[in-house]
């Protein structure tokens, strides 16, 4: 289960809007990568452009490492901005997918992850 949203901008355009979106929003950019500039570096052609951003909450990010240390593994939360068939994509996946895996059904894990993923749906919606 994604969330992704189709916009008209181009990625370079929803990578700004994006970062603009995480910071306003109160997460920092970690770190970010070019999967298409990567993959050409190591003699492999991507043909769709492929931008990957790491966000955090350090608050939220504290509040679940306190609770299971293990939960490390889930973080940071992703962000996608790629091309697919001439379209321009901004998505993820949903942290309440990907923490109920490994969370041992903890209400306070899911609580947190609910949080987590209705703010990354306001970034993405807010820069598509």
């Amino acid at each position: 289960m994604l969330y992704k949203k189709q916009t008209l901008k181009s990625v370079d355009r929803a990578f700004e809007d994006v970062q603009a979106s995480v910071k306003g929003h109160g997460f920092g950019l970690l770190h970010h990568y070019d999967f298409r500039k990567t993959l050409a570096d190591k003699g492999f052609d991507l043909p769709n452009e492929c931008l990957v951003l790491e966000v955090c909450n350090p608050r939220q990010a504290a509040e679940v490492l306190g609770i299971d240390m293990s939960l490390n593994m889930a973080l940071p939360c992703r962000i996608s901005i790629y091309e697919d068939h001439g379209k321009t994509w901004i998505g993820m996946v949903p942290p309440t997918a990907q923490l109920s895996l490994i969370s041992h059904d903890d209400p306070r894990i899911a609580e947190a992850a609910r949080a987590v993923e209705q703010t990354l749906k306001e970034i993405i919606d807010s820069a598509a």
